[in-house]
């Protein structure tokens, strides 16, 4: 007669959880990927609702606006998140962007083979002030939120005197063809921002780079005496953030055929926020890129739905923040392990069979322990 203790997983606990994570890692699809699914049906969800607010909306009309209009939150985002995948964050991105368009407007001009030259120098000059934040960041032990707000302030100062207020240049067709014509159907942007999502993602999954803004990002500590550049790797990033703030103001030019002092204002909230809701800790260490373009839709389609009811202004930046906390909420892991306890302490007690050499016996799986006899 051997006595045999077993427990089953109760349902909701650490056990049960961590055997869900087990099977969803085997199909190879984790918790980022499952909240980019989501966020991109709630985005199709809300086009296609739209119609019911207005007979304009929710065609495919409307649809190419909302991934045009996103691409720049998604660029911006791109940078936002590999900061913030280690741990920091950029304030200056705004700043970044309205420099970027200036000097592509007002000292690149409207030649389409001065791009070839001028966008690789505008890259290389918002790379450098995202890298002069990794710097102070990294080198000099600044608080992140300090450096980059700082940077922030400096930039926009400066611009204002290089302009004196009134930024005069010309646009290159080639950048406003990129918004205005179609190729198979749509704006040759949106195929570019495929081809940029691709490299996004396989960046981060793929790649030895991506792999160590995650290890910096979970424990920097243990980062540094496994032996990896952690300061290295945080200059980098801030570098990349610079560079795709700057290439961000660049589109904003061919988008909107010129450059203002205010082109860059309204993009560091958003760029904060599609990479939250995207799934990526703002503590760093876990999040993917497919998640902050899902974000960064779905963000974009709110914003042209209210701004289709002639809300004023002040309504919509409260219904924007009512969006953004409540998808928080649900898309909260904490919330979904706090519901799951809650259901199985209300699930009365089930009765399983379980295979005991050589017989079956039955056990409740909301007992803590049964000893089960076996022969």
């Amino acid at each position: 007669m051997n006595l045999i203790e077993t427990r089953a997983p109760e349902p909701g606990s650490a056990e049960s959880l961590v055997s869900w994570r087990g099977r969803a890692s085997m199909r190879r699809l984790g918790n980022e990927d499952l909240t980019a699914l989501v966020l991109f049906g709630l985005t199709a969800l809300l086009i296609f609702a739209s119609r019911w607010i207005s007979p304009s909306l929710g065609s495919w009309s409307e649809a190419r606006a909302i991934l045009v209009i996103s691409t720049f939150v998604m660029v911006v985002g791109f940078g936002q998140q590999t900061v913030i995948l280690t741990g920091g964050l950029d304030l200056s991105v705004g700043s970044v962007m309205t420099l970027g368009a200036i000097l592509l407007f007002s000292h690149i001009g409207g030649s389409s083979l001065a791009l070839i030259w001028g966008i690789p120098l505008v890259l290389l000059i918002t790379g450098g002030i995202g890298a002069l934040n990794g710097i102070c960041i990294a080198l000099l032990r600044l608080p992140p939120f300090i450096m980059t707000l700082a940077m922030s302030i400096i930039l926009r100062s400066a611009v204002l005197g290089m302009t004196g207020g009134a930024p005069q240049g010309t646009v290159s067709s080639l950048l406003t063809r990129l918004f205005a014509t179609d190729w198979l159907g749509a704006p040759p942007m949106i195929y570019l921002m495929v081809c940029l999502t691709l490299l996004a993602s396989l960046l981060q999954r793929r790649t030895a780079f991506g792999r160590m803004l995650y290890a910096i990002g979970i424990s920097p500590d243990a980062a540094y005496i496994a032996g990896l550049p952690v300061k290295r790797v945080t200059i980098i990033c801030y570098a990349i953030s610079g560079a795709a703030a700057g290439f961000a103001g660049i589109l904003m030019v061919g988008f909107s055929d010129g450059a203002s002092l205010s082109s860059g204002d309204n993009m560091l909230f958003p760029s904060i926020a599609a990479v939250v809701i995207g799934g990526t800790s703002i503590l760093g260490g876990r999040g993917n890129y497919l998640g902050v373009v899902g974000a960064a839709l779905l963000l974009t389609t709110f914003s042209t739905m209210i701004s289709a009811l002639g809300i004023a202004e002040g309504w919509r930046i409260i219904l924007y923040g009512m969006v953004i906390l409540i998808a928080l909420l649900l898309l909260s892991e904490e919330l979904r392990i706090w519901v799951a306890r809650q259901y199985a302490t209300l699930t009365p007690p089930r009765l399983v069979r379980v295979r005991i050499w050589p017989a079956w016996q039955i056990v409740q799986t909301h007992e803590t322990k049964s000893h089960i006899k076996g022969e």
